[in-house]
């Protein structure tokens, strides 16, 4: 009877080299397995995973930016985004992807953008975590109920962080990988200045404030949607 094959076996059937093709030919493939796993992926691919696909000679930096390159004039790219790489669409086909879903009709409130509030929330959690529910209050000067907290958290951006260490051991929150993904950032050290964000932050812009504008990002590039693939 044959012994099933193990994953060493797989990897030593893999040809990450490619030394049989010339220089051009080889860069090429590699960049094609590179953007072929991320797109194939409905979550965020780490690093590791893509320079297992590709050559010693690779310079997976240089690979990825030879195919976001190429998708300049696409209505997506490859994006880093929580110490991986994710394929995102660009922001302004947003409206158009949550059209095509039925998402505007769909009375689904996890579906529904985020209020002004629920922004403010996030902005202030994302620049002073941990932080407790009360201390936001205080900060964004309006009750922040246990229900806006509750959809937040519902919808992957807020999670518990430590108990303050005083009277009454206070729950805190802090952003979660699911915050980074959502706003296109592979840390919190991606966060634009304080002074920066304060600008969205505390802007009413006609009472419709855009969540990605909220936290200063640049809509127009690195700020993008999940990709609507399969």
């Amino acid at each position: 009877m044959a012994r099933p094959k193990s994953s060493t076996d797989n990897d030593a059937l893999f040809d990450r080299e490619l030394a049989d093709l010339p220089p051009e030919a080889r860069w090429r493939e590699w960049m094609n397995r590179v953007e072929g796993a991320i797109f194939a992926s409905q979550a965020i691919v780490p690093r590791e995973t893509l320079a297992e696909l590709v050559g010693r000679e690779a310079v997976l930096d240089d690979l990825i930016a030879d195919i976001r390159d190429e998708l300049k004039a696409r209505p997506y790219d490859l994006v880093p985004v929580a110490g991986g790489w994710r394929h995102l669409t660009r922001p302004r086909y947003a409206e158009a992807i949550r059209q095509a879903r039925g998402e505007r009709n769909s009375g689904d409130g996890e579906t529904a953008p985020l209020s002004q509030t629920e922004s403010l929330v996030v902005a202030a959690v994302a620049y002073h975590q941990p932080i407790t529910r009360e201390r936001v209050s205080y900060m964004l000067g309006r009750d922040i109920g246990r229900d806006t907290i509750a959809r937040l958290k519902r919808l992957g951006l807020l999670g518990a962080g430590p108990r303050m260490p005083q009277v009454g051991a206070p729950l805190t929150y802090v952003t979660t990988q699911g915050f980074l993904e959502k706003f296109g950032m592979n840390s919190l050290r991606d966060l634009p200045d304080i002074e920066t964000a304060q600008d969205f932050v505390f802007s009413d812009r006609d009472g419709r404030p855009d969540d990605l504008a909220l936290l200063g990002e640049d809509t127009s590039t690195d700020a993008l949607e999940p990709f609507a693939g399969d």
